[in-house]
């Protein structure tokens, strides 16, 4: 085990290291990792064990963790030389590039919602293993650290320990507190954690610490008072360094005051690998055509099934889970059903940590407020997570509560995410397939599901593969193309209909799988109907019209053009547009023209 004396030697090293680092790369923050290097050395050469795990949630800090990762053998020391080069692995914010990593960060705020996540698929997975998060004092500003401050607090979460590092300077400035750690302190107690504060260049200081967090029965906040640019003069607790590397002559100076540094210490660090992903298939419900059946009920009929067959799917939801339906889930599986309460970015983040350890979230709550939580949702993609979202009460279709209620932004929201996809059933049976494509799929993947009971149209034996539509109504001479999907595929079902007594034939698609979405079957099938194409969609116009114009170029598109009000659903699908009824006129408009 490594003497006091030894762990301050290695935090300078790693000062070094990170200060070398940075100059090579021309950028990053060296002042930011020399404050933490006592942090560093006491947890990789001292305090972590092999079932452990570490979040740098303090991401701009890379620098002082691939250190780190190197001193205790990980990676060639000659390779920190690489820091930020586009070939690299050691990218300027942590990121799975490094196999290491498990989750990503630099989008500050979020590192302890995903250390929640890993501390309860521990509980969950009876694993012995702690987790540490180290985090910055500027980034305990953001309220998602005092969601899950709460989140933790009520699930009491000894495997978790958090340690501040309260260095006073910010980016611009000093920090809220500056270095008044009991401000810190009386924070998270306030939220039922403990908490001790340390001068945190102090080895033995921290070290006391760590043994006092590994006694707690709850979670436990370090905060410790440091210094930036620590250990050299020209630098320490100065402005105007954040993210600045030092230049060769600067940098000549600081290694020449701290002096040189031939320590070599072993780590209990190690990397391990979580369960391979397995898709396991379910066998579904027997609906009836003509069953009137919500999507949302569906998805929670659904999701039972696949709770009995793949222990290893867990539900985070925001206390909406009569709404959104997994009710019926937790209710079958109480020990993998997880509350986060109204907070959807700690929602998110607990998502990314039960993911980073093996697990396949399900998340879900209203499609609306999934966009208060957008910034967590595109750090799980470059976490490269495997999480499901599901968003329920999408478009104006869910009537009276007004349009805070109404998931009119989503689909931009998932669509512009690179290797995402995005599902959108329009009955129970499509629902079912559209969950059987999600839970196949390893990566995000995002469902919409309506309030509203809509009619099965499809038979049991219908397969709903990714990337594919269906054609429901079609002829050898059809005059336009219909897309719709979900709520709306019932209007123009009824459209076609009342269109066919007047002598006009339109061709009915539904558009399940957006994203991918098959351009050139929709290519084809809108050639095959003189190029006259519309989308019918409950939403703002930005969603799948604008998604699929890059493969039809002239396309018409009934939306919700404004923002919606109060009323009845078919009063507000009639105010904005988007029944049998505008189908009929618009599809007439363009075949006249």
């Amino acid at each position: 085990m490594a003497s006091v004396d030894e762990l301050a030697q290695m935090a300078d090293k790693l000062r070094i290291d990170s200060m070398r680092s940075t100059t090579a790369a021309g950028s990053g923050h060296p002042t930011s990792c020399m404050s933490a290097a006592e942090i560093m050395s006491t947890l990789f050469f001292h305090e972590l064990e092999k079932e452990d795990e570490f979040i740098l949630s303090k991401g701009h800090a890379a620098p002082i963790l691939w250190s780190a990762y190197a001193e205790a053998g990980f990676v060639p020391l000659e390779e920190l030389e690489t820091l930020r080069e586009i070939t690299s692995r050691l990218e300027g914010h942590p990121t799975p590039r490094m196999p290491l990593i498990r989750v990503a960060t630099g989008s500050l705020g979020q590192g302890l919602a995903a250390g929640a996540g890993m501390a309860l698929a521990k509980r969950l997975a009876g694993d012995p293993g702690r987790v540490y998060v180290l985090m910055g004092d500027g980034e305990v500003a953001e309220g998602s650290v005092w969601e899950t401050a709460n989140t933790a607090a009520y699930y009491g979460l000894g495997g978790l320990c958090a340690i501040i590092d309260v260095n006073r300077l910010g980016q611009s400035g000093p920090t809220m507190h500056g270095h008044d750690t009991e401000a810190y302190a009386r924070k998270f107690e306030a939220f039922g954690w403990e908490a001790a504060q340390v001068d945190g260049h102090r080895v033995e200081e921290l070290l006391a610490a760590f043994r006092d967090a590994r006694k707690s029965r709850g979670p436990f906040a370090i905060v410790a008072r440091t210094f930036k640019g620590r250990g050299v003069s020209f630098l320490v607790d100065k402005e105007g360094w954040h993210g600045k590397a030092l230049n060769r002559e600067q940098l000549g100076r600081a290694l020449a005051e701290i002096g040189e540094v031939g320590i070599s210490l072993p780590s209990n660090v190690r990397y391990r690998r979580p369960p391979p992903f397995e898709f396991v298939d379910f066998i579904g419900d027997d609906y009836e055509m003509g069953d009137r059946v919500s999507t949302r009920k569906a998805f929670g009929n659904a999701l039972v099934k696949i709770g009995k067959v793949n222990g290893r799917v867990v539900v985070v939801d925001a206390d909406v889970r009569n709404s959104t339906m997994t009710e019926a889930f937790c209710k079958e599986f109480p020990d993998r059903c997880f509350q986060a309460f109204i907070a959807e970015q700690n929602m998110v983040g607990m998502a990314i940590g039960f993911s980073a350890m093996g697990f396949v979230p399900v998340i879900s709550t209203f499609a609306t407020f999934l966009t208060r939580a957008h910034d967590f949702i595109r750090m799980a993609q470059y976490s490269r997570s495997n999480i499901k979202f599901v968003g329920s009460h999408v478009g104006v279709s869910i009537g009276q509560d007004g349009p805070s209620q109404m998931g009119l932004e989503d689909l931009p929201m998932f669509l512009s995410m690179p290797d995402s996809i995005v599902l959108y059933p329009s009955d129970a049976v499509s629902t079912e397939g559209l969950m059987r494509e999600m839970m196949r799929f390893e990566g995000i993947a995002y469902l919409r599901t309506t309030r509203g009971e809509t009619p099965v149209v499809y038979g049991g034996e219908e397969e709903f593969p990714l990337g594919g539509f269906k054609v429901l109504k079609r002829s050898d001479n059809d005059d336009a193309l219909v897309i719709s999907a979900g709520i709306t595929l019932n209007e123009a079902l009824t459209a076609y209909e009342i269109l066919r007594e007047k002598g006009i034939s339109i061709r009915v698609i539904d558009l399940y799988s957006i994203k991918p979405f098959d351009s050139a079957g929709l290519v084809k099938n809108a050639q095959e109907c003189k190029e006259r194409a519309m989308v019918v969609e409950d939403h703002y116009c930005y969603g799948i019209a604008s998604y699929i114009s890059e493969a039809l170029e002239h396309i018409r598109k009934l939306c919700i053009s404004g923002i919606p009000r109060s009323g009845s659903p078919q009063e507000l699908m009639e105010e904005y547009g988007i029944v049998a009824s505008s189908i009929v006129q618009l599809a007439e408009s363009i075949i006249k023209d």
